[in-house]
């Protein structure tokens, strides 16, 4: 029985929608594709991880851990259903497309990069040029021992060959690069007068300009070595500064090393098409 002061209220006024929000995952996002970059952030971290660990190299492997950051931070985004809902079209389509065209450029490059990763000079070049690099208190480092290694071997089985050895001194070297290079070749017995210095250089574009005043670049027959990873972009800026007979010999790469070295190799060969190195 209903009370004489209760009102009663009609039925469709008393009607309320009550939406409720729903939490944890959104319909919307790309779980494979999350998973793919996520995957690939874990990696980045742990070869940079790893690279520090060793001490190889300079400090450019830190970009390791810079990629794999940015990668794990894609693949939260690509899960979030939310997130990629409030992105808009446009800003998907500009990162999309640059992100395709960085894919095709590192390709393009890479390959290039590979096509000398083999080089074999001829016998008998007028003048072997060893690229420099890092030197350690304790003497080359594992990429220079292997450059000289292998200009050892082409010199021995070609004694008429000149050999130019060239880089400066670093801030965190000892010696100049060229200075070392020069005993090294010759406690490995090759001769004092068969060895050009070139030790005023800091990369390799000034290797090759600074190394052709020691010789006749139009008409002197030139073999460049460096590691395999190098030998393309070595060679390409010789044969801009005018060397007419240029050869590479590719001396090999320890194993680990080779994904940061082709990363910054890519980076070393875009770096010098803009500024006109080759």
């Amino acid at each position: 029985m209903k009370r004489r002061d209760e009102k009663l209220i009609p039925f469709e006024k008393s009607r309320r929608t009550i939406q409720i929000e729903k939490r944890g995952y959104t319909p919307g996002g790309h779980p494979v594709l999350a998973g793919i970059f996520g995957i690939i952030g874990l990696l980045c971290v742990i070869y940079c991880i790893g690279v520090g660990v060793t001490g190889f190299g300079t400090y450019f492997f830190l970009i390791w851990g810079a990629i794999g950051a940015c990668c794990l931070a894609l693949a939260m985004i690509l899960r979030s259903g939310r997130a990629m809902k409030a992105i808009p079209v446009w800003i998907k389509g500009i990162f999309c497309a640059l992100f395709c065209i960085g894919v095709f450029l590192f390709g393009a490059v890479e390959a290039r990069i590979f096509s000398q990763y083999n080089a074999q000079a001829p016998p008998g070049a007028d003048f072997l040029i060893i690229l420099g690099a890092q030197w350690k208190d304790t003497g080359p480092s594992e990429v220079l021992r292997r450059r000289l290694d292998k200009a050892i071997g082409y010199l021995e089985q070609n004694p008429g060959t000149r050999a130019i050895v060239t880089g400066g001194q670093g801030g965190n070297e000892s010696i100049p690069e060229a200075v070392g290079m020069r005993e090294y070749l010759m406690q490995a017995g090759i001769e004092e007068e068969r060895i050009l210095v070139e030790d005023s250089s800091e990369s390799t574009y000034q290797n090759l300009v600074f190394s052709a005043r020691l010789l006749n670049p139009e008409e002197d027959s030139v073999v460049i070595v460096t590691n395999n990873f190098h030998v393309f972009r070595a060679v390409s800026i010789a044969k801009k500064q005018g060397y007419r007979n240029v050869e590479g010999l590719a001396a090999g790469t320890p194993l680990g090393s080779e994904p940061n070295n082709l990363l910054r190799e890519f980076m070393g060969v875009v770096k010098d098409f803009f500024v006109g190195n080759l």
